[in-house]
């Protein structure tokens, strides 16, 4: 084969999966309603099984259903049939996926779950099949023709399993008014886990901690307290506690540059006055699209009063892993 051989090869196998994706578009109806209404009121789980490249499929079912709100898991059936059957629960719905209908394995577990009252949602291609028979209710996956040249290895049905699948997930989520926090709070470990759950309070700098002076101070005492507090910029402060006025690191090198007495230096007269704050409370990511929106480096947070009460920069941004 050429290069034009292998292009025109995938080229091929995407247009008969989009061909078989788009067969699915009217199979979406009461069926699919039904499985949603047992799902959405099942008091249990869900839980998924399927051999070979179905049950790989499922585990992405599983797994997707599970962090959008729908508790969630995969069992594989060739285990269920030596004990992991008493995993599942008679509250709990099933979801067998098998393109044929007449995987071995998922038949040995079908009667066990019928004694036991526990409903069957099938995701198969054979809706005559012995899977769909036993089912409350049946999805319909089945596809003209495989991607796969010789119409043997799971290709395009595995495609539309995913799909059907994605649609089920999209259907309860929305149905159950599934929230980016309640996301979030399956998901604290990555990235837009933390970009949902961290708060500026989370990462900011407060108390003793703080750069703060008071109006009139003189500049060699912003540049000791800058120093010290290591945020490269200082809050300075009225009488009532209000933040009025930042110096930073910045405003020194324009300071240095006017030949300014740095001692003598009072830093009212070179502060940047009514500097931009946040209040508490908000998203840190909020906070840093804030930051880039504005070209600045640091932020000092406040209460309703003014008053700072905290302080970050793009350092503790970063240490955040935001």
């Amino acid at each position: 084969m050429n290069s034009l051989d292998f292009i025109a090869s995938g080229k091929k196998a995407i247009q008969i999966e989009l061909d078989a994706i788009n067969a699915l578009f009217d199979r979406i109806g009461e069926p699919f309603a039904q499985a949603c209404s047992l799902i959405l009121n099942s008091p249990g789980r869900v839980v998924v099984t399927g051999m070979g490249k179905s049950g790989h499929v499922g585990k992405k079912i599983a797994a997707s259903l599970a962090s959008t709100g729908t508790p969630s898991f995969f069992v594989h059936p060739a285990e269920a049939i030596h004990g992991d059957l008493g995993m599942i629960t008679p509250n709990d719905i099933v979801i067998g996926i098998s393109n044929s209908g007449n995987n071995t394995e998922i038949l040995q577990i079908l009667p066990t779950l019928k004694r036991r009252g526990i409903k069957i949602i099938a995701m198969t291609g054979n809706l005559d099949s012995p899977l769909a028979e036993h089912a409350q209710v049946s999805l319909n996956i089945g596809v003209e023709q495989e991607a796969c040249p010789l119409n043997l290895a799971p290709t395009a049905s595995t495609t539309t399993t995913i799909v059907m699948g994605d649609a089920l997930v999209v259907a309860l989520l929305e149905a159950r008014g599934f929230t980016p926090e309640e996301f979030a709070m399956s998901h604290p470990g990555g990235k837009l886990g933390r970009s949902l759950l961290i708060r500026v309070e989370d990462i900011m700098v407060a108390g003793d901690k703080l750069p703060i002076v008071q109006s009139g101070a003189l500049l060699d005492d912003v540049l000791r307290e800058m120093t010290q507090k290591s945020l490269g910029m200082t809050g300075i402060i009225n009488d009532s506690g209000q933040l009025i006025g930042i110096y930073t690191d910045g405003d020194l090198r324009r300071t240095l540059q006017k030949n300014i007495n740095i001692p003598t230096a009072v830093v009212d007269d070179h502060m940047t006055m009514n500097p931009k704050s946040l209040e508490s409370g908000i998203l840190a990511a909020t906070a840093v699209k804030f930051m880039q929106d504005n070209n600045i480096n640091g932020l000092f947070v406040t209460d309703k009063n003014k008053k700072p009460v905290g302080a970050f920069n793009m350092l503790n941004v970063l240490h955040a892993g935001l």
